[in-house]
């Protein structure tokens, strides 16, 4: 067999058998714990024991790397790479267990050995390079790309110290240090071989080379080295796994003896400190000077070295990089790797010697761009003198861009200077600003949003003017979420059940779950369906009990919103629901609505004062809500801290009712949604971001749908928005925000809460009270159908049959077809004939 390229492939050399049976597992991880964690069993602890099979784990895991690499390289393969500041991939161990069919083996293995898996799960340490939603969609995508044998590599940042670990104190947020790498990582593995210089700073200097040509010569003030650290994602029933690749930054010179030797002991590691600095934490405050140049510094660090790699990989078996953008596109996970765009082009231009015309065409046709937000406060921009200061070669070939670009513009668009001052790369004015997301779209071959609705007001809000000049650019590419570690892995009960009724061909397709329509009259399965669900909220009512010693009842609705804590999506207009569920009970004792537990869940970012006041308000009413003996059994409110994906896995399985309440029009997409949906919860929500094609999906008869329309939302707000005379003319929103700034919640105190107050009525920015009547009613109808069990059951079956659409593999698919032109290369496995089975 020869490889595309004609080569003949170098054979792998043999490799061990690795264990499958029980017996052969608990002997791995028993050579693990004495090889690998220096320990024997007498004196284990749980974690030895879950650094032992983690290894084990590992092992297999490597050797299918191993041939998933060779067979890209002999196949030449046209390789997908994700560029991310971010990737929140959750613990790893009982996912690779469930993709390497191994899962009921293992725990077997572990009890025959006096242990737990569910306990050693537990030990795992969250790496929590992410924020939310932005690096959990990235982590799905790799698990999709492996599955679906798409040759792939992941570039982001290897932070030392992720988002923060979130405790509640007296009812306000307290941040602590994420120490995920304090106990050991099995999952990573260094390579010291291969570093990158990255430069910052300094000046440039302009010569003529020995050919005539003219040349910059970029001369840093610093430079620091990109170190890889690797984590491989293992595809679900396949054996193709592919790489993340993290990037550590660590000093050129480490020590400085000099300084050391005349007792200069901070001097002689400042440039370790300096250097290291950053990759320390995910996201620093970006509010300070300081903040926003590390950050920048970040974005810049991983882009570097990610496609400093991408060309030594290239050039281990090409001559010419004017094929690079074919072994290679680059989808841009959001603006925060833009910078990429000009990295590309100084690379192939100062370091490669292209010609600009050749730089660019290879460029442009590398890159793709995703966009995030729409909130034009969201789309990032740096200041000119900072990017001046850090970046000046770059800032030196984004101004060329710029030139050739506006002269296409200013063809096309002739005298119309605002649309050219709209499209430019720098935002002129007081200060001049670089446009992170007009350099993704200029310097990319496509433009996606990541849901239908979000696509459309792409073209016609924030990027209007780029969808003017390149239609054929943009396409619509919706989320979606993986179905192994959101079904598979975290509600092994409902996946147990659904695969007992049509198999399990819906974990690596998820439209075949349609198939659960034909048994929404078996009551058998109906029950069993209510029995599942009932089982996950005992699991999620223990796990508040043992975080917050806070006693819910898992026959009440479970009514829970998790999501990072922003004033856009609206917490307290869930908030003020409690309040006036809360009034009407008081008032009411014999109302006819069904007992809840309304859980919240979500992090406030340290510097956000208006989200940490809001936290703070929804633990005070819990307090009040649930010491008082009127309700008890018939309204509690708990807040979960640290919402994470570990937490998830409890959380999603659980609920009765999932609120994704956004100001419409002002959500990307969402994820939480589906994942919600997935998991047997009914969902109320506004039409915003997914929840469109959700309803559409699951049927309008199977949703709680309120409030505007983001049309209506952006009519209302042009004739001129005053939510003080909603607040006058609704007499129980007037009651409910009266009991929070009379002091109800705060022991009197009518100051705490008084910056909520003040800006739902004098602002209200997010249109809370506009929608406060219909998520209301909405909400009553949620009661009302909660108390027919039956018929609950069937809507929630039909959520989960119809939401296929929502798997991150269908969303894969799309790109390689549409974006990417990426094929599947099957790797054939070491141990089976055919290939296609672990």
């Amino acid at each position: 067999m020869t490889s595309p390229t004609g080569r003949r492939p170098t054979p792998l050399p043999n490799q061990p058998a690795f264990a499958r049976t029980v017996a052969e597992l608990q002997h791995a991880i028993t050579d693990k714990l004495f090889c690998m964690v220096g320990k024997f069993p007498e004196v284990a602890s749980k974690n030895n024991y879950y650094l032992a099979t983690a290894y084990a784990v590992r092992d297999r895991v490597l050797n299918n790397w191993v041939r998933t690499a060779k067979t890209y390289f002999d196949n030449a393969s046209r390789t997908a790479v994700y560029l991310s500041a971010e990737f929140l991939i959750g613990p790893q161990l009982g996912k690779n267990l469930v993709n390497l069919g191994l899962y009921d083996q293992t725990a077997q293995a572990l009890k025959g050995l006096g242990q737990d898996l569910e306990e050693l799960l537990e030990q795992e340490e969250e790496p929590g390079l992410g924020n939310g939603g932005l690096g959990r969609l990235a982590a799905c995508y790799m698990d999709s790309m492996a599955t679906l044998e798409i040759p792939t590599i992941g570039y982001g940042i290897r932070y030392e110290f992720g988002i923060f670990d979130q405790e509640i104190r007296n009812g306000w947020q307290v941040e602590k240090s994420d120490r995920w790498l304090r106990l050991g990582y099995p999952w990573e593995i260094s390579h010291a071989e291969v570093t990158f210089e990255v430069k910052l700073g300094g000046r440039t200097e302009a010569f003529t080379d020995a050919t005539g040509r003219y040349r910059v010569r970029w001369v840093p003030e610093r430079v620091v080295l990109g170190t890889p650290c690797d984590t491989l994602v293992q595809g679900y029933g396949v054996p193709t796994v592919n790489m993340l690749r993290l990037w550590k930054a660590e000093a050129h010179d480490s020590f400085d003896f000099q300084a050391f030797n005349v007792g200069d002991y901070y001097g002689a590691v400042h440039e370790k400190v300096f250097s290291e600095n950053i990759t320390k934490v995910l996201y620093p405050n970006d509010e300070p000077a300081v903040g926003k140049q590390l950050r920048l510094e970040q974005q810049y660090f991983f882009v570097s070295c990610s496609l400093q790699d991408m060309i030594r990989i290239y050039l281990q078996r090409e001559k010419s990089l004017l094929g690079f953008h074919r072994k290679y596109v680059v989808q841009l996970n959001d603006t925060h790797p833009a910078i990429g765009v000009a990295e590309l082009m100084r690379l192939l231009v100062d370091e490669h010697h292209l010609e600009w015309e050749a730089a660019w065409e290879v460029t442009r046709n590398t890159f793709a761009y995703t966009n995030h937000t729409l909130l034009p406060e969201a789309l990032e921009r740096w200041p000119l003198s900072l990017f001046q200061r850090i970046l000046p070669r770059h800032l030196e070939i984004l101004f060329e861009i710029n030139r050739r670009f506006l002269e296409v513009v200013t063809a096309r668009f002739p005298r119309d200077t605002g649309r050219v001052q709209r499209l430019s790369l720098i935002e002129e004015g007081g200060e001049k600003y670089v446009r992170m997301a007009n350099l993704a779209c200029v310097g990319s071959h496509a433009i996606n949003g990541v849901a239908a609705l979000h696509t459309t007001l792409l073209k016609q809000t924030v990027l209007r003017d780029f969808y003017d000049l390149w239609p054929e650019k943009f396409s619509n590419k919706t989320n979606g979420v993986t179905p192994r570690r959101f079904m598979v892995l975290s509600n092994p009960g409902l996946a147990r059940l659904i695969t007992s009724r049509i198999g399990d061909r819906w974990i690596r397709d998820l439209d075949e779950l349609r198939q659960l329509e034909a048994h929404l009259g078996d009551a058998t399965f109906r029950a069993a369906w209510r029995g599942v669900k009932h089982a996950n909220k005992m699991r999620l009512a223990a796990a508040i009990y043992k975080t917050t010693s806070v006693v819910v009842d898992p026959t009440t609705l479970f009514d829970i919103q998790v999501k990072r804590i922003h004033e856009y999506k609206r917490q307290l207009l869930n908030l003020l629901h409690v309040v006036t569920l809360y009034r009407r009970l008081k008032r009411n004792p014999r109302l006819k609505a069904a007992p809840r537990t309304v859980i919240f869940g979500g992090k406030a970012a340290p510097g956000y004062f208006m989200a940490k006041l809001v936290i703070k308000l929804i633990n005070s009413v819990a307090d009040v809500v649930n010491a008082d003996p009127e309700v008890s059994g018939r309204l509690k409110m708990v807040f979960f801290p640290d919402f994470n994906v570990k937490n998830a896995h409890h959380i999603y399985p659980a609920a009765d009712l999932s609120e994704q309440i956004s100001t419409a029009g002002m959500e990307a997409s969402g994820t939480g949604n589906m994942k919600f949906s997935l998991n047997g919860a009914l969902t109320i929500a506004t039409l915003d971001g997914a929840n469109v094609e959700i309803r559409e999906e699951v049927g309008a008869e199977n949703f709680f749908l309120f409030g505007l329309t983001a049309e209506e939302v952006a009519a209302r707000k042009a004739r001129g928005y005053r939510p003080r005379d909603i607040y006058n003319g609704n007499a129980e929103l007037r009651a409910a925000i009266d009991l929070i700034s009379l002091g109800a919640f705060s022991g009197g105190d009518k100051g705490l809460f008084a910056p909520v107050i003040n800006s739902l009525l004098d602002r209200d920015d997010y249109m809370l009270l506009a929608d406060y009547a219909s998520y209301i009613e909405s909400q009553d109808r949620v009661s009302l159908a909660y108390q027919a069990p039956e018929e609950w059951t069937r809507m929630s079956i039909l959520n989960v049959a119809r939401m296929g659409k929502f798997s991150s593999d269908r969303a894969i698919r799309e790109y390689c077809r549409d974006i990417w032109h990426v094929a599947p290369v099957p790797v054939r496995s070491a141990a089976d004939p055919d290939g296609r089975r672990l």
